[in-house]
């Protein structure tokens, strides 16, 4: 199983780098799109759309302000979405937060803290789901764990 990062924005990649470090640590293999909700939501559909098929077991999705992706991204796929608000808007990423937080009954995304530290619980969290049907990866979220939680 692989992990699909989508970001809102190319100014959010330094950010969500995080999750593809750890992923990487984890052993997972990963891919990093851009693809804005507002500006490209046929792109995000496909993306969404065709992901459990190309082989990917979790989707990381981050946005930013309105930070609609993570939502639009739990509408169109069955998978495991979890969102990672990132700082633009309102301080502290106030905004984006909240947008991501509240999504209506029955299209859940597991929300994560604000900026890097949300990219890189995005990527552990991954891993533990990923976990459940992987040995080699159980270890590693062990070992990571005993490591005291550093790669």
């Amino acid at each position: 199983m692989k992990v699909l990062i989508i970001m809102g924005s190319e100014s959010d990649k330094p950010v969500m780098e995080e999750s593809q470090k750890h992923l990487q640590y984890f052993g997972i293999e990963n891919e990093m799109i851009v693809a804005s909700a507002h500006r490209n939501p046929d792109k995000v559909r496909e993306l969404c759309i065709t992901a459990q098929e190309k082989g990917f077991g979790v989707i990381i999705a981050a946005a930013g302000m309105a930070a609609a992706l993570p939502g639009v991204v739990s509408a169109y796929t069955s998978l495991p979405v979890l969102g990672v608000p990132l700082d633009g808007g309102l301080p502290g990423g106030i905004d984006a937060l909240y947008s991501i937080v509240q999504m209506p009954a029955g299209l859940p995304v597991g929300t994560l803290a604000v900026g890097k530290a949300g990219a890189r619980n995005a990527a552990i969290l991954a891993a533990r789901i990923l976990a459940l049907g992987n040995k080699d990866i159980a270890a590693k979220v062990e070992a990571f764990k005993q490591n005291g939680y550093r790669i």
